[in-house]
């Protein structure tokens, strides 16, 4: 039996924000998932798009780099890793009232702030594409679909991992929890 003597800090809560990504090649996927639980993701889901290159996921890999990360960090409420989704599993069983967030590198503009200002949602979830992007027709899915919010990264094509921390970093200034 065992008795707490001093609270050092509160139990945060887990935070609400769901992460989809399009699994990438090993050593850039570490990073990608270490980066998003440093930036505030509560959900890690895998999303296998039309353009994903990396056929097998080792989901105890990444579990196992999000405890380390959660560890390193200080983060004591150790974000959930879901099973890999197919792209139109995960938009079919989205929940509607939680805002899908995708950065979509064909925007007409640069700037990515007037699209998350207009966001009022409180939950919301952020879908970063593969290497090479989102196909033509994800595109068009995605911005058909009315509760996701398309935003770009600015001009400059990113690699996968870098578009994610630059994503998650421009969402948590905007709309999340800074």
């Amino acid at each position: 039996r065992l008795k707490v003597l001093t609270l050092q800090r509160p139990q945060p809560p887990l935070p609400d924000l769901v992460y989809c990504f399009a699994p990438i090649k090993q050593g850039r996927l570490d990073y990608l998932v270490q980066k998003a639980v440093e930036m505030g993701a509560g959900v890690l889901q895998p999303v296998v798009t039309q353009h994903t290159q990396v056929a097998r996921l080792g989901i105890e890999r990444v579990r196992a780099n999000v405890v380390e990360a959660a560890e390193q960090c200080g983060i004591l409420a150790v974000p959930d890793v879901r099973e890999a989704e197919k792209f139109e599993r995960l938009l079919a069983g989205w929940d509607k009232e939680r805002r899908l967030i995708f950065c979509d590198e064909d925007a007409s503009t640069n700037n990515p702030l007037p699209a998350l200002q207009a966001v009022r949602e409180k939950k919301f979830g952020l879908l970063v594409g593969p290497e090479g992007g989102f196909s033509d027709e994800e595109r068009r899915i995605l911005r058909a679909l009315p509760f996701v919010t398309a935003i770009p990264l600015g001009p400059r094509i990113l690699r996968a991992d870098t578009a994610a921390v630059a994503a998650l970093a421009v969402i948590q200034a905007t709309i999340g929890d800074w």
